[in-house]
């Protein structure tokens, strides 16, 4: 599905808006609700993402696939390492099969699973066959993908002898493995993370607990991002969020006091006040802890003519596509000045905004989110709209809500 995004006419806008859990949050919870049955989960995210993990959970398939979950990929890898006595093919869409998961097999094969390459070694679809672990230490490069840390903690307190993972190397995307800590910290599973180790307590069994998952920030960043937008005393609300976020992409309500966005929480809400105008000078930042917002700032900041350089981005590339070049390419064909390498994006500021360009979005759910704000200041094409549903089902409707006439091509 193409649609058309129409400039919206009324740029003061007051509206309310409730986002499903985060994903990051649940695709966690979703692994240890079945490791520790007793776990009972509220406000779990409706992605697609979601659902192919519950999915692939629930079955008794030899073959499992997941599309386009990179999240389930990773998590699942591990979850059905450990599973004795069963054995699956995990695989997934064509992009999932040019993603890279050699550093989580080789990690886990250190410790003793069976793993082997369907076809392309390093890459799915991959064979497992689920096998008891009794060895509890293993090391993997700390600047890879953090997904793969939190897969090898997530299943560590179910191993016989628990878990010791040493980072090596610089450490990046340090939030969603303090996430996932957290998260079996709530469940009184027993764990450290000191300098580059992290340990994890073997723990067979739970009492009941009831986990609700905060909204997902991640999804929060267009709004911020349409709150910038928007006229001076614009006001967007935003539920269920805490001020104590275990979400990296928190990091939002910092960065967007630069475009004279006020965050004010509430009781399991945030409040969205333009209060200023943007200021014009360079935004420098490292989102090496935060990276799925790199693609809405970056449109923010072109829409509002601030130069920006954005570093710490190096997992952009393994993404759902090259997060950075298609963030080159479909900018540049709005006209703007920019330029990136295999870890950031550097944007100079230009005056002219292209109209009624059609944005690819190469399967990518937040190129489709990102651009969409672009709505209020010119009419804009999205190509394969409907590709949003991988983290937010509801986001062309709350689009609409806001105020975005949205026309089907």
């Amino acid at each position: 599905m193409d649609i058309l995004l129409n400039v919206v006419k009324n740029k003061k806008i007051k509206e309310k808006i409730t986002i499903s859990g985060s994903k990051s949050e649940s695709n966690r919870l979703l692994i240890l609700q079945n490791l520790f049955p007793k776990l009972s989960i509220e406000n779990l995210s409706d992605s697609d993402d979601s659902v192919h993990m519950q999915h692939a959970l629930s079955t008794n398939d030899e073959v499992v696939n997941i599309g386009h979950a990179g999240t389930a990929m990773r998590f699942l890898t591990s979850y059905f390492a450990v599973k004795e006595g069963r054995e699956v093919v995990l695989t997934g869409s064509d992009r999932m099969q040019n993603r890279p998961i050699e550093i989580l097999v080789d990690a886990l094969k250190d410790l003793g699973t069976d793993i082997t390459y369907e076809d392309k070694v390093g890459y799915p679809p991959i064979r497992i066959k689920g096998t008891k672990i009794i060895k509890n230490k293993v090391q993997i490069n700390g600047n890879v993908s953090s997904q793969y840390i939190s897969s090898l903690l997530l299943i560590a307190s179910k191993l016989e002898n628990g878990l010791e993972i040493e980072l090596i190397g610089k450490i990046t995307s340090v939030p969603y493995i303090n996430m996932t800590l957290s998260l079996l910290t709530q469940l009184g599973i027993a764990s450290s993370f000191e300098k580059n180790i992290i340990k994890v307590l073997p723990k067979k069994s739970i009492e009941s607990k009831i986990v609700v998952v905060e909204s997902d920030w991640s999804s929060a960043s267009y709004f911020y991002s349409i709150a910038t937008l928007a006229s001076i005393g614009s006001e967007i609300t935003l539920s269920a969020y805490k001020e104590e976020s275990l979400q990296g992409d928190s990091c939002l309500a910092e960065i967007y006091q630069h475009f004279g966005v006020e965050t004010t929480f509430g009781e399991n809400t945030i409040i969205l006040k333009k209060v200023k105008e943007t200021k014009k000078e360079t935004l420098e930042i490292d989102l090496k802890n935060a990276p799925d917002i790199a693609q809405t700032i970056a449109v923010t900041c072109f829409a509002e003519g601030v130069a920006c350089n954005l570093t710490g981005l190096h997992t952009l590339k393994i993404k759902e596509t090259d997060r950075l070049v298609a963030l080159h390419d479909e900018l540049s064909k709005l006209g703007a000045n920019i330029s990136v390498t295999d870890v950031s994006l550097h944007l100079k500021v230009t005056s002219i905004i292209n109209k009624n360009i059609a944005i690819k979005t190469y399967n990518d759910h937040r190129m489709a989110m990102a651009f969409a704000p672009l709505a209020f200041i010119v009419p804009i094409n999205i190509l394969n709209a409907e590709v949003v549903t991988k983290s937010y089902q509801k986001f062309w409707e709350d689009m609409q809500q806001i105020g975005i006439k949205i026309d089907e091509l």
